[in-house]
């Protein structure tokens, strides 16, 4: 998951990423309003979030590509366990982000 300064620039860390299959979908939310701490100063404003849907496996090449295309000094890449699910989709998921030739 991670956030963002607009819209558009949410539509192109999701679609970049599936297109690059480090992501089966990404779903994108907001605008949301978060309220921070950044170089001392609380601050308050409007993000976009981007919740990608991918295999353990590929997260590592996920947040590269995150921090290489975003825009934050520090973007927000938190990734979070699945515990359970349907085997359908998951089984979805994996065959969406298979690399290219594996």
């Amino acid at each position: 998951m991670t956030t963002t300064d607009g819209e558009e620039h949410a539509r192109h860390l999701a679609a970049t990423a599936v297109e690059r299959r480090l992501a089966a979908c990404a779903q994108i939310d907001g605008p949301v309003t978060s309220v921070y701490r950044w170089e001392g100063e609380v601050r308050a404003d409007q993000e976009w979030r981007v919740l990608y849907k991918t295999t353990a496996d590929r997260c590592a090449a996920l947040e590269a590509h995150v921090r290489a295309e975003h825009t934050y000094d520090v973007p927000e890449v938190i990734a979070l366990p699945v515990t359970a699910g349907s085997d359908a989709y998951l089984a979805w998921v994996r065959e969406e982000t298979r690399e290219p030739g594996a």
